[in-house]
């Protein structure tokens, strides 16, 4: 039976959450369900308050380093849990997931240079090497109507004709939840490798994995990952913490990681605070019972959102995770535009959920909904849905 009570259902209003206080500039309107914006509406694992509180009651709150117990708890949980050998010197701290890519962008191209990502992917994925100056290069997934694949010959196309300096990976792939296989991402990394081109792995919900499933470290696959790949992880997204801003990477070739890590602390981009490190310290210590009762319980939201809408919205199909607490959402079945879609969701509807097409245009006809929350806000929002799906219908036919 789980320890954890994760039906609970917690005000977060007053505590300045974006997924609350962004709805009027995101949305348009504030009174909206809340399902989109990916952290989770669970309570922490106690231990990591505990630890928290007994640190910041202290009357002295000093410069502070991180201790060897921070930098072993990353190294023990990526063992225990992955199977990941990484040893201390590979290992860097970092402020947060997109700010590593950003500090890759920035250090590993120049301006003008041209940077690969595979959409639907993550939105700053785009923003933060347009925003740098860089030209971004699209190389989509490609899909079936059930299953998304990396288009492996399209890439090696763009590696040869276009000479990108970065290519950054998304593993498990977000929004669709994909944790890609092994042979995959070692004939990327070959590719890569043979045509120059850095890799950026962001694998911030590879802990998160679903129905047994382990997760496939990038460098973990060969001797060509290892070469040309920067990893980025964090305990953010595993443990309900992206607010301690404790996020990690690791660089294994040392041809690679030495000046880049040298640039690091040269501009103190290295240098954690606080809560940063004893939170995160404290979440891979201690808090691997809570993760697995907190990824049975989003599996079951899963299942129910699945059930449901088999149920209840025709229309509507739900692409199943391999990885993460985020459904990605097909509503092409409605024949209905983009523009259609996110209105039906917000004015009749009432649920915030991520448009699809923020992902790239390979989104549209989708939306990315955060099935974190307890069942009964789950519940709630797939009734509102539906009838929200059956009153545009009834409206387009009229």
């Amino acid at each position: 039976m789980p320890k954890y009570n994760f039906d609970c259902i917690i005000d977060r209003r007053g505590t300045d959450a974006v997924k609350i206080d962004r709805l009027d500039r995101v949305f348009g309107r504030h009174d909206l369900t809340p399902l989109w914006i990916a952290d989770l509406d669970f309570a922490v694992c106690p231990e990591i308050t505990a630890a928290l509180t007994r640190r910041l009651s202290h009357p002295v709150l000093g410069y502070s380093e991180a201790s060897n117990g921070y930098w072993n708890s990353i190294i023990d949980w990526n063992l225990r849990r992955h199977g990941f050998h990484i040893r201390r010197e590979e290992l860097s701290f970092i402020p947060g997931v997109v700010k590593g890519i950003a500090y890759a962008v920035n250090y590993f191209t120049q301006p003008t240079d041209k940077v690969v990502i595979q959409p639907p992917v993550y939105t700053p994925f785009r923003t933060v090497v347009e925003g740098n100056g860089r030209t971004v290069v699209e190389n989509p997934l490609l899909f079936d109507g059930t299953t998304y694949t990396m288009d492996l010959d399209g890439l090696e196309r763009i590696v040869a004709e276009e000479r990108p300096a970065l290519l950054i990976l998304c593993n498990p792939h977000n929004p669709i939840g994909i944790q890609w296989d092994a042979a995959t991402l070692a004939r990327l990394a070959e590719i890569c490798r043979a045509g120059g081109v850095t890799v950026v792995s962001d694998e911030i919900h590879g802990d998160l994995m679903l129905d047994g499933r382990r997760h496939i470290p990038f460098l973990s696959v060969s001797d060509d990952a290892r070469a040309v790949g920067v990893m980025l992880g964090a305990p953010s997204k595993t443990f309900n913490i992206p607010g301690l801003v404790s996020s990690w990477m690791v660089v294994k070739n040392p041809e690679l990681r030495t000046r880049y890590y040298n640039w690091l602390e040269a501009n103190e981009f290295n240098a954690p605070v606080m809560i940063s490190t004893i939170g995160a310290e404290a979440a891979y210590n201690n808090g691997e019972q809570w993760l697995d009762d907190m990824l049975e319980y989003v599996a079951g939201n899963i299942a129910f959102v699945e059930d449901y809408a088999e149920r209840n919205i025709p229309g509507l199909k739900v692409i199943r995770p391999q990885a993460s607490f985020l459904l990605w959402l097909d509503f092409r079945g409605l024949r209905l535009c983009q523009r259609e879609i996110m209105d039906m969701l917000l004015d009749k509807a009432h649920l915030a959920l991520n448009d699809g097409s923020m992902f790239g245009r390979q989104g549209e006809g989708f939306a990315r909904l955060n099935v974190g929350t307890p069942r009964c806000v789950l519940a709630r929002a797939l009734e509102s849905l539906r009838d929200a799906v059956k009153q545009t219908c009834t409206d387009t036919v009229r």
